[in-house]
């Protein structure tokens, strides 16, 4: 199984008023790992051809908030669960310490939000 590593720097604006990052954020670090895993231009080119992903389902539990200041480490690994659905970990690293344990469920719809089979990449 492949696995990516994105990293995070945590800034202000990623935080709450304790000074950890707000939980609804790591949704968002989630979506720029699966984009560097997928590609831009990847992506750019399915948008093009009428294709586009979109997440079926999420689950994330937090262990601990990272903090202003920290990087962080967003690890994914992927395996397609079918011809319709990909399915990624997400794991949320810092120095060694899982933080925050993410699934995310993809799936891919044409222009009229029908579902459509994966692209093979």
């Amino acid at each position: 199984m492949n696995e990516h590593v994105h990293k995070v720097q945590i800034y202000y604006e990623d935080t709450d008023l304790s000074g950890v990052v707000y939980h609804a954020n790591y949704l968002r670090y989630f979506e720029r790992a699966r984009e560097h895993v997928i590609g831009a231009e990847r992506l750019v080119k399915l948008l093009e051809e009428g294709v586009a992903f979109v997440v079926y389902k999420a689950s994330l539990t937090y262990k601990e908030g990272a903090r202003l200041g920290d990087i962080i480490e967003v690890r994914s690994t992927w395996v397609r669960e079918s011809d319709y659905r990909v399915v990624f970990k997400q794991n949320v690293w810092k120095e060694g310490k899982l933080l925050v344990e993410g699934e995310v469920q993809m799936v891919t719809v044409d222009p009229n939000n029908k579902l459509t089979p994966l692209p093979h990449w």
